[in-house]
Parts: C-alpha cells; structure tokens; sequence
C-alpha cells in the first residue's frame, strides 16, 4: 500500500487543503474507489478506512491479482466534515455538482477537476454517496442510465437491488455521470445510513467489493455466493408524503415488506401532540427508502416503496 497525494490547494493563512488517496498493485488502472464528498457522510469514510484495512491485509497475504491497480480515496472535503458542515464551507457549494471540473473554476470545480483528471482512465468506478434527503436505504447499487450502464457488471456485486436513474439536467455533473462518459464503468453504493455508523452495513459493503474485486480479476480470495439482484428504474418506487409538517414518528423500518392499508407512521402536532396524520401504504412493497429525522415538512417524500 503506498499513500499519496492526489489533490492540494495551497493556503496563505491555514495549513494547505489536500486529498490523500490509497494505492493498492500497480500496473492496469483498475478500480477506484471514493467515499465521502460532504461534509456529514461520516458513513461512507468510515467504510472507506474499513477497506483500506481490509485491502492492506489481503495485500501483504499476497491475494491481490498482479498487474491490477486499486485506488481508494476515503475523503474529497476533510474540510467540511472538520467544521460538520455537508457542502463546501465558504459558499456551500456540492463538490459532486461540479464534475468534470475547471481549473479556472470555483474552489470546487477546481478540486472536482483535479481530481477527476486522477481517476478518469481507472476501468471501474465505486463512489460511496448520500442521497439529498436524510435517510436511511435498503443496500443497492445505483447507475445513471446514460446508454452506457453495466447492468451485468452491477450484479456482481451481489446486493438485492440495482436502481437505474433517468438522469435530470443537474445529474450531469455528478461523478458517477461523467465517469461513464469517460468509459469508466460507474456504480453508486448505498448502504443504510449516513450520519450514524453501521458497523453492519460497512462490512456489507466491503464484501459486496470484494465479490466485485474477484469478478474482475483483481482478487484471488474467494468471498460469498451473491444474491440476485433485482433491477428496476428509480420511477418505479412510491412515494409516500404527508399533507402536513410536524414530528414524525415511524411504525415500519427500512427492508420491512408492507401490504396496502398499513400504517406506517404518524405525524404529530410539535406543540400539542396530537396525531394530526396517519401515513398508509398505498402499495404492497418492500419499504426501500424512510426519512430518519425528528421533523418533515408537508408534501415531502418520508416512505419509499418499491411495489
């Protein structure tokens, strides 16, 4: 394993902004992998440290293919996760909103350009991301469907679901877009939380990796049989809103399997608390996506199922 650094601005007054990234073999530009881009995706970097770990091991066990390069990168902005801030700290800007980069650019696009001129011509592509609502998932993978998606490819991984997103206009500038632009084959990985650890979810993902690393020649350790995944588009999934704000208080949890006309939650008043809404499935389904903070908003999406 050697330690590198991939990106630095240069600083006047603070110490320099700089990204550090884990090189595993040496040779074919394999795999990269990135975790956290904000500054709350405490998940997705402690999974990132958990597979430096786990790849060092193997490594030094002598079970990683040779001539196959494998590039983890835990963190794109240490900057915000030292002060607990999700977005870019001086004008909160999204380092995944800026994608390829400019060099000429905001401090973002720069850091998105310097580091995509890194990791552009790597054959695959992990990213460890967070959904924009708060939330907890069912473990999948996720691809935008740009005409470039490897379906088969995502199943190696071994997860229950692959999510084929429709890209919207501002999906264009996100990395797992562009790497696929770039014929890098790109996978998004959810696991179930963000803000909070999951020792479980972790080690899930991990070996989700590993199955995609021996399936691709990188691995010679032989991991776990995968499970079937299924596929299906992001617009398949139903939302479920309340029609008031107030304190949300859940009845189900995330993979639970609901039928149509069971409660899910309650919304409460904040101040009297009174049940004010009772939230029911519109659907039978599996419960892939819940909200998991105290409050919601009315009209805004808390429960998705997938029929």
């Amino acid at each position: 394993m050697e330690k590198e650094l991939i990106y630095k601005i240069p600083s006047i007054y603070r110490d320099d902004f700089r990204i550090h990234g884990y090189r595993f073999g040496s040779g074919e530009k394999t795999l990269c992998i990135i975790g956290s881009m904000r500054g709350n995706e405490y998940q997705q970097i402690y999974t990132c440290s958990q597979l430096v770990k786990t790849l060092k091991k193997l490594e030094q066990e002598g079970k990683l293919c040779e001539e196959k390069e494998v590039l983890v990168i835990p963190s794109l902005n240490p900057c915000s996760m030292n002060i607990e801030k999700r977005f870019w700290p001086t004008d909160n800007t999204d380092i995944n909103r800026m994608f390829p980069g400019y060099t000429l650019g905001e401090t973002t696009q720069r850091i998105a350009a310097g580091v995509f001129e890194k990791i552009s011509a790597y054959k695959n592509g992990i990213q460890f991301p967070s959904f924009y609502m708060p939330g907890k998932f069912c473990p999948h993978v996720r691809m935008m469907k740009t005409g470039y998606e490897n379906v088969e490819k995502a199943r190696q991984f071994g997860l229950p679901y692959i999510v084929l997103k429709v890209p919207k206009p501002y999906d264009t500038t996100t990395l797992n877009y562009n790497w696929q632009v770039w014929e890098t084959d790109a996978f998004s990985l959810y696991g179930t939380s963000t803000e909070q650890l999951d020792e479980e979810s972790a080690q899930e993902i991990i070996r989700c990796i590993l199955r995609f690393m021996e399936g691709n020649g990188i691995l010679k350790e032989e991991v776990t049989t995968p499970l079937e995944s299924k596929v299906f588009s992001d617009r398949e999934m139903v939302s479920v809103r309340p029609h008031k704000s107030g304190i949300y208080k859940s009845m189900v949890s995330v993979q639970e399997r609901v039928i149509k006309g069971q409660l899910l939650a309650y919304i409460l008043d904040a101040c009297e608390g009174e049940i004010i809404e009772e939230l029911r499935a519109p659907v039978d389904g599996v419960v892939f996506f819940e909200h998991d903070k105290p409050l919601v908003y009315a009209n805004t999406a808390v429960i998705k199922l997938l029929p």
